[in-house]
């Protein structure tokens, strides 16, 4: 059933690509989000991030988080962190060619996780979380990522994290810089 829905999408999206403008700034941009418990098998959460230089999308990911997650929370600040790893990778990068990053913002939707990535204090609801998870709460302090807030439907990560119907979906789509090559002149 899932491999027949990939076909599905494949035949009726053959013109959709992605829209790299020209002049675009490069300033790194991240968001993040995650579909806590998603998986009804394993019960795992579903995570999504993307990455923009300017306006363009550079980089994207979907996976399933290889633990448990015990709240909302958790799960967002896990993704989050693996979003910032990407980030970091990504400004080292753009470093090497000489464009110096600071600050990269990281957009997430939880005020839980951005206060877990804030509060430098174990307490013994956030003790469980793997120290491999505090990565993000490390670069926050040291000026490296900074989470902020975003409202959850201007959320990009969405489209990688969760099912949506047609009108969420496109209009998120439309905001990552996918086109219909058929409607370009």
């Amino acid at each position: 059933m899932a491999v027949k829905r990939i076909f599905q999408y494949l035949l009726f999206t053959p013109n959709l690509s992605l829209w790299y403008p020209k002049g675009s700034t490069f300033i790194l941009l991240g968001y993040s989000n995650s579909d806590y418990a998603n998986c009804r098998v394993e019960l795992k959460s579903i995570c999504g991030t993307c990455q923009f230089l300017g306006r363009s999308l550079v980089s994207w990911s979907w996976k399933k988080i290889n633990s448990i997650a015990l709240s909302t929370a958790e799960a967002k600040y896990v993704v989050d962190g693996a979003c910032c790893a990407q980030l970091l990778w990504m400004r080292q990068t753009l470093r090497d060619f000489g464009c110096v990053q600071s600050k990269i913002p990281l957009l997430c939707d939880n005020e839980g996780a951005i206060k877990l990535a804030d509060n430098p204090v174990n307490h013994s609801r956030t003790k469980h979380i793997d120290i491999r998870h505090h990565f993000l709460r490390d670069h926050q302090s040291k000026g490296d990522i900074t989470v902020q807030h975003m409202r959850t439907e201007f959320q990009l990560a969405d489209n990688f994290s969760k099912p949506l119907d047609e009108s969420r979906y496109c209009a998120l789509r439309h905001d990552l810089n996918i086109i219909d090559s058929r409607n370009v002149t």
